[in-house]
């Protein structure tokens, strides 16, 4: 497979994706700091076999942007993610592995133009379905619609009109 397949480049950002929420979950629950984060994934996680699990090579500057830019904007990012969910459950009381993966979906929709909507809001509905069951898939797969027709509303207005 050529370096510059699509399909290759694709699994190595899915990849990228799913360290990334492994990492914002890890920095949620254990308040590591981005740099060892960092550190960490990138020796151990990216493309490595982990507690007997081989994981694919991630697209590291695709994790580390992703990272790097919830944790910049989670101030911005967390209203939002608030407001589309259903009224009742304020993003506190979410599961914190389902918190990293609405954030970081929500981060890609805002500022990674490069990659459609629909291709960010599918990708993290499969890393959410890696961890939890259907019902929660349901409401990532919701709430990142929703940010994804206010981020992209241009793109919707294509395929929708």
């Amino acid at each position: 497979m050529a370096a510059n397949d699509p399909l290759k480049k694709a699994n190595r950002r899915g990849a990228a994706r799913l360290a990334a929420v492994q990492a914002l979950y890890q920095m949620d629950i254990a308040g590591a700091g981005l740099n060892d984060i960092f550190a960490e994934f990138e020796s151990h996680w990216l493309g490595n076999e982990v507690e007997g699990d081989k994981y694919l090579p991630a697209e590291a500057a695709f994790f580390r942007d992703v990272v790097s830019g919830v944790v910049r904007d989670q101030t911005k990012l967390d209203p939002l993610v608030d407001d589309a969910l259903a009224k009742g459950w304020p993003l506190k009381r979410i599961d914190a592995i389902i918190r990293a993966v609405m954030r970081a979906g929500a981060y890609e929709l805002e500022h990674r133009k490069d990659v459609p909507a629909r291709v960010v809001v599918t990708e993290y509905v499969d890393v959410a379905n890696a961890f939890v069951d259907r019902e929660e898939t349901g409401m990532v797969n919701a709430v990142l619609d929703q940010l994804a027709r206010r981020f992209r509303a241009d793109e919707f207005a294509r395929s929708d009109g």
